[in-house]
């Protein structure tokens, strides 16, 4: 008997790609509501819902662990999150697009949930090339030649940097906030006050101060980021509880404080990355087809995207949501996000 979803895609193909959604897949049902004039649900907070068992495999420098859901040979997406969150900001993202056919990875970063560094002499580091690296690795160890990439805050950084350097592994990007590849020598350049204002939290991590503090309270700490974030969304203490489990990982504090530190120059990185870091520090375009999206609540520093527009050189569509979407788009408005993913590669 055919797959009427698999007939379905098929009638759509070639005629309203770009457009393609959930529904037209007639996978609606999976989605929660979004208004008719592109603004976004944020109410559900998706605390019910859950991963299958996470799956470890060693890769580059790390047992990566991670989620997956989807056909074994359905068009690969990853799917990586940010600070201070995990793969549960894909936790609905993820069913939609199993269920439109597509193999879908989510790992744990470095120093979250657990994955584990392979050995105790590696670096525990959170410069932007490290974790960029780890995810080719994770691809290589998976046999995965090409994947549609999906991020935000360090996730879309990571995204970002892969699509540009290596943009014969990206078929498609999606990234929240857009062009977030970034150099020590620019952050050397002081902000306006009120911008310095909302990157108090890097400051504070720059002090052995800060990091004492994160350590000894880093839920506390975390769950602010989410409130100050997402300032409109609803979530609750089982939803916040289930991502912070993640951040007892034994390399979590000493990877955060050192992402933070490195981009004020404040600590070196890996001598064996210096050459990737340079390439990224000239700001390189990303010709791959992307997708960029911005919430109209992100609480967190972001850049407008006027600003980063010409930096995508391929096929380009920036979305902004209403409704109340702050900075963890994807677990806010994981329709809008589904649908994204579904669109990149038929801009």
């Amino acid at each position: 008997m055919s797959d009427p979803v698999n007939v379905r895609r098929r009638r759509i193909l070639g005629t309203t790609l770009a457009s393609l959604s959930l529904a037209d897949l007639g996978l609606s049902s999976l989605a929660h509501a979004q208004s008719t004039d592109g603004s976004a649900s944020n109410s559900r907070t998706g605390g019910n819902v859950s991963f299958g068992p996470i799956q470890q495999i060693d890769a580059g420098v790390l047992s990566v662990g991670y989620a997956e859901a989807g056909p074994k040979n359905g068009q690969p997406v990853l799917l990586l999150h940010g600070w201070p969150y995990d793969i549960h900001s894909f936790v609905e993202v993820a069913p939609m697009l199993a269920a439109a056919g597509y193999r879908v990875i989510v790992p744990y970063l470095r120093g979250y949930g657990s994955t584990r560094f392979l050995s105790a002499d590696t670096p525990r580091s959170g410069q932007q090339a490290v974790t960029a690296v780890d995810i080719v690795a994770l691809m290589d160890a998976l046999k995965i030649d090409q994947a549609i990439l999906g991020g935000y805050d360090w996730g879309g950084r990571t995204a970002d940097c892969i699509a540009a350097l290596w943009p014969e592994r990206v078929k498609g990007l999606v990234s929240v906030s857009g062009y977030l590849i970034g150099s020590q020598a620019a952050n050397k350049n002081p902000l306006p006050p009120k911008a310095e204002f909302q990157w108090w939290y890097q400051f504070y991590f720059s002090t052995e101060r800060g990091a004492q503090g994160y350590a000894e309270n880093r839920d506390a700490f975390n769950k602010l980021i989410w409130q100050l974030a997402s300032p409109k969304w609803n979530f609750d203490d089982a939803t916040y509880e289930r991502t912070a489990a993640s951040f007892q990982n034994p390399d979590h504090v000493a990877v955060v404080i050192h992402n933070y530190r490195w981009r004020l120059g404040l600590a070196q990185g890996e001598s064996r990355l210096d050459a990737i870091e340079q390439r990224l520090a000239s700001g390189p375009t990303i010709s791959v087809p992307t997708i960029t999206m911005e919430g109209d609540a992100n609480g967190a520093p972001h850049p407008e995207p006027a600003a980063y527009a010409k930096k995508f050189t391929g096929k380009y569509v920036h979305r902004n949501l209403t409704g109340g979407i702050g900075h963890n788009l994807p677990q806010e408005a994981p329709k809008a996000f589904a649908e994204a993913i579904l669109q990149v590669t038929h801009l």
